[in-house]
């Protein structure tokens, strides 16, 4: 186990909103060492104190659920390192110490290239890993030239593609639904399932982080990553086994036979939107593109949807709707499994009975079944609810990444040709919309999105 951590960009929100705590989470699960040291770096000039502080303070603040003792062994482990990530001189010094080191770039994706070159000159100790968040690249062709500089810089098993989503307890509980349960599996194919929704709506509108998302939007920062990732855990073929090489290889199975758009079905089967001025949980938000730091020229997407078809033998003739949109009037985060009708109802009076729906919450984490039953009167239908509590996880997303990271186990991190193909399937979309064949249309923040009436009364105020 690597008991050395490295984070470039060791001040942002995603290292002291995720990464500090998950290794809070490590250190009161009894996982990470007394050797075990976090180094910070950035270009901020600052020094270790300021840099310990720093950490205490987003630590009190994101991991108040972790034991002190816990937060506090963080906070002793950390240093600050002053580093350019363009310049291998001063990367060198950063990763410069005894044995292997994990090195997590938490940066701008476009920083990406610059920094492989720069790790790549400095020489990374044998036995060291690099992480990567998403998205990784911003096209096909940037994820092409950055799989081929990481090949340059260490092996493919100790590059780390990290997607949180694959973490979250609901995530891990779809494959075990699906393959652990002797009911589920028969019935898990297009002659039964009519349509499957993977959907993160949030009413979380851009809360300063133009910096980041005017860049990307939605399409790149959700659908291209999070929801394709879940969308190949769904379709996939029962793997032989749960280790890297069998389930990447069905998740990249997946991602072949999923049909590209083109032509018309492009502005059928596409939809963009942004948000403009509403309420959102009682207060007033500015439209999208009068937020602080956006470019309105840019036309950047808060919401996006795609519909999907995959060409194999077990999902030809299924939906499947990927679709995330922020400043909405709820959330909505689950993947919703939609049955077909049943062929024959042997009730009178022209009864009527809803398809069976299983829904995986995402957030909060739980599991609902919706079918259909008798009520009080045996010839007439009700309907019946079936829900189940996950089971908190002992480590949170982030926590778990951070140990498979360091204990050298990359079945839960993407594959190079997996990123590779996830980009084919969104390239016609994206040069689709950039050319404007598909409109950017606009929807009101608190709303359920272009072309759907807000949620509540409070919304519409």
């Amino acid at each position: 186990m690597i008991d050395r951590l490295v984070i470039f960009g060791a001040t942002g929100d995603l290292s002291g909103r995720f990464l500090l705590p998950g290794l809070a989470s490590l250190h009161a699960a009894g996982q990470l060492g007394d050797r075990f040291r976090v180094v910070g770096a950035d270009r901020g000039g600052q020094d270790d104190a300021w840099f310990r502080q720093w950490a205490a303070d987003r630590l009190d603040r994101h991991a108040a659920t972790w034991p002190a003792d816990a937060r506090r062994a963080v906070v002793d482990a950390a240093c600050y390192r002053r580093a350019d990530v363009t310049d291998p001189a001063d990367v060198a010094s950063v990763i410069a110490g005894p044995g292997p080191v994990a090195v997590y770039l938490a940066l701008p994706p476009a920083l990406f290239p610059a920094a492989v070159t720069s790790l790549h000159a400095a020489g990374l100790p044998a036995g060291s890993r690099i992480v990567l968040e998403k998205p990784f690249g911003t096209d096909l062709g940037t994820a092409v030239e950055l799989n081929r500089l990481l090949a340059d810089l260490v092996p493919e098993q100790a590059v780390f593609r990290v997607d949180h989503f694959l973490a979250m307890t609901t995530v891990q509980n779809l494959l075990g639904s699906r393959l652990a349960n002797r009911v589920l599996e028969p019935i898990w194919n297009s002659t039964h399932i009519s349509e499957v929704e993977i959907v993160w709506d949030e009413t979380l509108a851009l809360e300063g982080r133009a910096g980041y998302y005017d860049g990307v939007g939605a399409l790149k920062d959700m659908l291209q990553n999070h929801l394709l990732q879940l969308l190949c855990l769904v379709a996939m073929e029962p793997p032989v086994s749960l280790d890297e090489r069998d389930l990447r290889n069905r998740k990249v199975d997946v991602l072949r036979s999923v049909r590209p758009l083109t032509g018309t079905d492009l502005g059928r089967r596409t939809r963009r939107a942004r948000y403009t001025a509403g309420r959102l949980g009682g207060r007033e938000v500015p439209a999208y593109a009068d937020e602080q730091g956006v470019d309105p020229v840019r036309g950047t997407e808060t919401l996006a949807e795609v519909q999907l078809e995959i060409d194999n033998w077990r999902w030809a003739g299924t939906v499947f709707r990927l679709r995330s949109g922020k400043a909405l009037g709820t959330d909505r985060k689950e993947v919703a499994v939609h049955f077909r009708s049943v062929p024959h109802l042997p009730f009178g009076g022209g009864e009527e009975a809803p398809p069976n729906l299983l829904r995986f919450g995402l957030d909060p984490e739980d599991l609902t079944l919706h079918l259909t039953g008798t009520g009080a009167h045996a010839h007439l239908l009700a309907p019946l609810e079936l829900t189940a509590r996950m089971e908190p996880p002992e480590l949170p997303a982030y926590g778990r990444l951070l140990l498979d990271v360091l204990t050298g186990d990359p079945a839960l991190s993407i594959r190079g040709d997996e990123a590779e193909e996830a980009w084919r399937i969104l390239t016609p979309v994206l040069s689709a919309w950039s050319s404007g064949m598909v409109p950017l249309e606009e929807y009101r923040a608190g709303s359920g999105g272009p072309g759907r009436p807000a949620h509540s009364a409070a919304d519409q105020a």
